[in-house]
């Protein structure tokens, strides 16, 4: 460790727990944000007369602009520090709400999703680049399982939230007050700001230039950081299954009631945070971290099997999505370190942006692949593929390792 960062001394217990609050706290709006449409679908396809795949395009738009502005807006982290381009993006997001509220024509709605897109984009690089920072490294296992958390409860508010609303006034009012969530938690943010002030120059000096380090662009020539990328598009593709398909694939398979088929998304998101509880605790040795996400992905893997080829009672189905939540939580916290562990020093940001883009594209590739296999009546194939996909977990994670020893640029550990 250089004499600058030895000279910022380790953060206290009180300024760690502030920061990774309020980044947490941000988390949560991008997340919701994320969801606060397809609630809303049976409201607005009568509203502006489109069909449900005319809506489901507006999520593409959304997720495509992401991925391409989580790739670049590390670059912009990196050289003007986190803070602005997280105040923007909260900023984006709570107006892209509130244009969809205004909105008087579906073309709207997709200008829209353009606006939210971009603000989604920036959170993982900003998020990541103050948690690796600022945060002391024997705390880093506790932020991630935070971030991990707040982002399940805010796609678990998200329906929660626009729904009643809806109901009770309209898809309008659900929209507007979804923005002005995002309005207020940018400016909790704001009073708190100094929380969140990282002195980029000083970073740059103490970790050494980017052509010191061969090139902004150096970063893209590490083996392990496309590892990374691959890992999460795997997991993104693992994800979308859970969110989408597999809970109606199950429900066909154990002749499961609806009311218990709508919770088993819910008791997933649940379990899911609680096991990043624990695993924040695993991942205080990131020596491990390949190993635990293994285990995790293993189990969860194991879960899905039983739950395609099982004979069993229709009531058990949640809890096994509850297992299978609980095992990809524990896993959480290590997934992340699997990225710290691949960054060189200078280039937080853009790492992140990069290897975070890979949930964007994931997200947009998987139902293209899985809803195909719902619509041939393949509810067995999707709950099986949704177990490849989490084996494919566990050997990119251990590949992570094995490329990371041949990368061209030392990683900050």
């Amino acid at each position: 460790m250089s004499s600058s960062n030895a000279a910022a001394a380790v953060p206290t217990l009180r300024a760690d727990v502030k920061l990774i609050g309020l980044v947490g706290l941000a988390h949560a709006i991008s997340h919701f944000s994320q969801l606060i449409l397809p609630p809303l679908f049976p409201w607005l396809k009568n509203a502006f007369d489109v069909s449900y795949t005319e809506l489901g395009a507006v999520l593409t738009v959304f997720f495509v602009v992401s991925c391409m502005v989580q790739a670049a807006s590390g670059f912009i982290v990196d050289k003007l520090g986190p803070r602005p381009v997280l105040f923007v993006g909260l900023g984006l997001l709570g107006v892209a709400a509130f244009g969809y509220a205004m909105a008087q024509s579906y073309w709207m709605l997709l200008a829209c999703a353009v606006v939210a897109g971009v603000g989604n984009g920036v959170f993982h690089p900003v998020d990541y680049t103050l948690f690796n920072r600022k945060v002391a490294p024997t705390r880093l296992g506790h932020a991630y399982s935070v971030h991990g958390i707040t982002g399940s409860l805010g796609w678990a508010l998200a329906p929660a939230f626009v729904v009643p609303l809806a109901m009770a006034f309209s898809w309008r009012v659900a929209l507007a007050s979804a923005g002005a969530l995002a309005v207020t938690v940018l400016l909790v943010l704001w009073f708190n700001r100094g929380a969140l002030s990282l002195d980029v120059k000083a970073v740059h000096k103490a970790t050494g230039s980017d052509m010191a380090a061969g090139g902004e662009f150096a970063f893209l020539k590490i083996p392990a950081v496309w590892m990374c990328f691959g890992f999460f598009f795997f997991y993104a593709m693992a994800l979308s299954v859970v969110q989408t398909f597999a809970p109606t694939a199950a429900g066909h398979l154990h002749a499961v009631p609806l009311t218990l088929v709508a919770v088993c998304l819910t008791i997933y998101m649940v379990a899911s945070a609680a096991g990043m509880v624990v695993g924040g605790f695993l991942a205080a040795d990131s020596s491990h971290c390949e190993r635990i996400v293994g285990i995790g992905f293993g189990l969860a893997a194991i879960v899905a099997l039983v739950l395609a080829m099982g004979d069993f009672a229709p009531v058990l189905v949640p809890v096994m999505f509850g297992a299978m939540g609980f095992a990809t939580g524990i896993a959480g916290p290590s997934r992340d370190l699997l990225v710290k562990r691949s960054t060189p020093a200078n280039a937080t940001g853009r790492v992140y942006g990069v290897v975070y883009a890979g949930l964007d594209i994931g997200q947009a590739f998987a139902p293209l692949i899985f809803g195909r296999l719902m619509d041939h009546g393949q509810d067995m194939g999707v709950i099986i593929g949704l177990a490849v996909v989490q084996g494919v977990l566990i050997v990119s994670a251990f590949n992570v390792r094995r490329v990371r020893r041949e990368a061209l640029l030392p990683a900050s550990v």
